[in-house]
């Protein structure tokens, strides 16, 4: 990202410490699915307030993961674990709803590597992607 203020190309501070938060978000695997959060598309949105604390928005592929609970606490330890963070804090939300569009290419790349396809054969309640997480059958 640019800043006209800096000139083109160069990087802001805030630019520096997003991206370094970026970094380590995507050390943060999802235990069921073998692609780091970021790359999933879990995390909404990342705040950092001029003193270096920072909001993270995420969501789960489904409400009743089994990880509702401790995920977020992963999150926010890494998040805190970078330099030039003061505090973490993170808001698990369910809106919108997360679907496998929200992956990246290279997410989707990863899962079609280790032979693994996904799809969302259905909507459930409040429009929920109900995720099917399956092997892709051998030739």
């Amino acid at each position: 990202m640019s800043n006209s203020a800096n000139g083109p190309g160069m990087r802001t501070a805030d630019d520096a410490l997003r991206a370094a938060i970026i970094e380590r978000l995507r050390t943060v695997q999802d235990p069921e699915i073998p692609v780091n959060l970021y790359d999933l598309g879990l995390i909404y949105d990342l705040k950092i307030s001029g003193d270096g604390a920072v909001h993270v928005r995420m969501t789960l592929t489904t409400p009743n993961c089994p990880v509702a609970e401790s995920m977020p606490g992963q999150v926010r330890d890494a998040v805190a674990q970078v330099d030039g963070v003061s505090r973490a804090a993170v808001e698990l939300v369910w809106q919108p709803p997360w679907t496998g569009q929200m992956m990246t290419d290279d997410a989707k790349m990863q899962l079609e590597m280790m032979g693994i396809s996904w799809r969302e054969p259905h909507r459930g309640r409040a429009g929920r992607a109900n995720l099917t997480v399956g092997r892709k059958p051998t030739p």
